[in-house]
C-alpha cells in the first residue's frame, strides 16, 4: 500500500483544472489603456478627414446619383419636418418663458424681449439646439442603413464590382444632409419663433408686433447661424457614415455603431459650435 500523497503536491489533474472566474486574483479581460485614448482619438479623427475630402472629391467630380440624393432628401427632410417642428416649438416656447422670467427680476420692461430673442435664435439657438435632435435621427438612420450592407457583405459586393462604397452611399447622405439638414433646421428654427411669440403675448402681455422686432439681427447673425447649419449638417453625415463602413459583428455591430453615430455627431456639433462661434465672434462681434 503507497503512502498518500501530501496535501501540498498538486496532481495533474488538479494542476490543470481551470482557474476560478470569480477570484479577483485571477487576471480579467485587456482592457485599452487610457494612454491609447489620444492616439485613437487622433486616428478617428485622420479617418473622419480622409472620408470628408473623398466625399468632397467624388461631389466636385459630379459622380452623385440624382435618384439616390433624392431619395435621401426625402428621408432625412421630409420625414423630419413633424419630430424638428414639435421639438423646436417646445423648446422655443420653453426659452422664451424663462427668458421673460429672468428679464421681470432686472427691468420691468420687456419690449427688448423679442429683439435679444430673434438675435439669440438666429446666431446660435435654431442651429445648435436644433441640430441635436437632427442628429439623434438623421445619424441613426444613417449608421443603421450603411452599417446593416457592411454586415451583411453588400459592400464587399460594391468592392468586387470595382464601385466605391464612398460614392455609391456616403455622397448621397452627404448632399441631403447638407441641404436638407440645413433647411430643416431653418424651418424648425421659424416655429420656435412662433411658439416663443405666443408664449411671450400669453405670458407676459408682449405685443406680437413689438416681439417681431428684428433691429438687433445683423448680416453677421444670420451667416453665422447659416455656417452651422450647413456644418452640422455635413458633420452628420460624415461621423454617422463612417461609422457605419466601420461597423463589424452582425446586429450586435449594427447596434453600438448606431450608438457610436449618435453620440461623435452631438460631440461634432458641440466642438463646431464652439469653433464657428469664436471665429464669429472676431468677424462678426455680436
Amino acid at each position: 500500500m503507497s503512502a498518500p500523497t501530501p496535501p501540498e503536491e498538486a496532481g495533474p489533474a488538479e494542476a490543470a483544472a481551470p482557474a476560478d472566474p470569480m477570484r479577483s486574483d485571477e487576471p480579467g479581460p485587456a482592457r485599452p489603456s487610457l494612454l491609447a485614448l489620444p492616439g485613437r482619438a487622433l486616428r478617428d479623427l485622420l479617418e473622419l478627414w480622409g472620408l470628408l475630402m473623398r466625399t468632397i472629391r467624388f461631389l466636385l467630380q459630379g459622380r452623385a446619383e440624382r435618384g439616390a440624393v433624392v431619395e435621401q432628401m426625402y428621408a432625412i427632410g421630409n420625414r423630419s419636418v413633424f419630430f424638428m417642428s414639435v421639438t423646436m416649438g417646445f423648446l422655443g416656447a420653453i426659452i422664451a418663458f424663462q427668458s421673460g422670467l429672468q428679464a421681470q427680476r432686472i427691468v420691468p420692461d420687456l419690449s427688448n424681449l423679442g429683439a435679444t430673442y430673434i438675435k439669440f435664435l438666429v446666431r446660435d439657438v435654431a442651429a445648435s439646439v436644433g441640430a441635436m435632435p437632427l442628429a439623434t435621427r438623421v445619424g441613426a438612420g444613417i449608421a443603421a442603413e450603411i452599417g446593416s450592407m457592411v454586415v451583411t457583405e453588400q459592400v464587399d459586393a460594391l468592392r468586387m464590382c470595382a464601385a466605391d462604397p464612398v460614392e455609391y452611399l456616403v455622397v448621397p447622405r452627404f448632399v441631403a444632409s447638407v441641404v436638407m439638414g440645413t433647411a430643416v433646421l431653418v424651418f424648425a428654427g421659424f416655429v420656435g419663433y412662433g411658439a416663443a411669440m405666443v408664449v411671450a403675448n400669453e405670458m407676459f402681455d408682449v405685443n406680437y408686433h413689438t416681439f417681431s422686432n428684428l433691429g438687433m439681427v445683423t448680416y453677421g447673425d444670420v451667416i453665422i447661424g447659416v455656417t452651422k447649419c450647413v456644418a452640422y449638417g455635413a458633420a452628420i453625415a460624415i461621423v454617422s457614415a463612417h461609422r457605419g463602413l466601420r461597423t463589424f459583428g452582425g446586429s450586435e455591430g449594427v447596434g453600438r455603431a448606431t450608438t457610436e453615430a449618435v453620440v461623435g455627431s452631438c460631440f461634432a456639433i458641440i466642438v463646431l459650435n464652439f469653433l464657428i462661434s469664436t471665429l464669429g465672434y472676431f468677424i462678426f462681434p455680436g
